[in-house]
């Protein structure tokens, strides 16, 4: 969603019907692993490349018959992310912003779901056999939350990809409001320039 507004939820539920709600969400956990014994992971988060190759959550398009923004969230990443997603749903304590873009006229509602490391793998484990994998969604990825000595290695070089409407800016007020980063750390990250790919690089 380009040219995308912070929106309130009641605000944006208030839209009426010529707009569409997209939902997604950022799975994550807590992980004791570390990178070549020394870099602590600390958390596991989960984004999702779709067929445009940029970087997103996993979600999708509400439609008429879900009775709930979460509803819908969790009949799409059933489709998603395969059976795995089952043992756990996305509430509305789960909510964290929406963002309305007007065109389209789409808004997107984001959430975030803390799972355990456990509940985490077996979805990473089970998206390639979901009903989207290979179609609308090319994979998983986990989100490097560090950054290695030379300083671009990790967290920096991630946030050099192209990502989808306001997925870098949630990803980014998620990652400091759940302390999932050491404190402070996320506002160097916000007021750094990163290059968007063009169409040739």
């Amino acid at each position: 969603m380009a040219e995308s507004r912070k929106i309130e939820l009641a605000a944006a539920m208030a839209l009426g019907p010529g707009w569409r709600h997209l939902c997604f969400v950022m799975l994550y956990a807590p992980d004791p692993g570390m990178v070549f014994g020394r870099i602590p992971l600390r958390f596991a988060v989960l984004m999702q490349m779709p067929f445009d190759g940029r970087l997103g959550f996993p979600g999708g398009f509400m439609d008429s018959q879900d009775s709930t923004l979460e509803d819908g969230l969790n009949r799409e990443l059933l489709e998603k992310l395969g059976e795995a997603v089952s043992v756990f749903s996305v509430e509305r304590t789960d909510y964290r912003s929406s963002h309305a873009g007007d065109r389209p006229r789409v808004v997107a509602h984001f959430y975030a779901k803390r799972l355990t490391l456990e509940q985490l793998e077996a979805v990473e484990a089970g998206a390639p056999k979901a009903k989207d994998h290979g179609l609308e969604v090319l994979g998983l990825v986990r989100v490097p939350l560090y950054t290695l000595r030379d300083g671009v290695g990790g967290l920096p070089a991630f946030l050099e990809n192209s990502f989808i409407g306001a997925a870098r800016e949630q990803l980014l007020e998620a990652l400091q409001d759940l302390e999932l980063l050491e404190p402070g750390s996320v506002l160097s990250f916000k007021t750094r320039r990163y290059r968007q790919p063009s169409v040739n690089s």
